[in-house]
């Protein structure tokens, strides 16, 4: 057996659709580009033309949206509060606010507004909390522990 010998054992390519080669192959002629005009011509590129009307991609709006009176919320678990009373060595009769947690550059001015307490974690310190919301695991915590705490939206 030798190499010109060997014969396939299926046909692996597909016979391409050869065009322009007379009448009775079906794509002659022309060569299935019909007559005249941009399409039949090489280097056509009209994908989303729509013959002068406004594309389809034109007539609809954009997505999304940025409100920009929407309250944007810091969320502050327990052990994180713990974590940055213990970091920044804050006193227990400091109270903690978002202008406090500001100045100590935890938060960045432009992303938040106001402040929402969240439950996981403890809290070991008694400071008291200023905040806009708070879960309610966290407000259980926070009075048997004996925290003063100031909520000025109830959620």
């Amino acid at each position: 057996m030798k190499l010109n010998e060997l014969k396939r054992l299926k046909s692996t390519t597909k016979n391409v659709k050869r065009v322009g080669r007379g009448i009775g192959s079906g794509k002659g002629k022309t060569s299935g580009s019909g007559h005249k005009g941009q399409k039949a011509r090489s280097g056509v590129a009209i994908n989303g033309f729509e013959g002068g009307q406004m594309p389809l991609h034109r007539r609809l709006p954009k997505f999304g949206f940025n409100n920009v009176n929407k309250t944007r919320y810091v969320e502050l678990n327990l052990e994180d509060l713990q974590s940055i009373i213990n970091k920044n060595k804050i006193n227990e009769d400091q109270t903690i606010t978002i202008k406090l947690l500001k100045d100590l550059s935890i938060i960045k001015n432009k992303n938040s507004q106001k402040l929402k307490i969240l439950g996981r974690g403890n809290l070991i310190s008694k400071n008291p909390i200023e905040c806009a919301k708070i879960s309610k695991s966290a407000q259980i915590k926070l009075e048997k522990l004996g925290n003063n705490l100031n909520i000025s939206e109830k959620s």
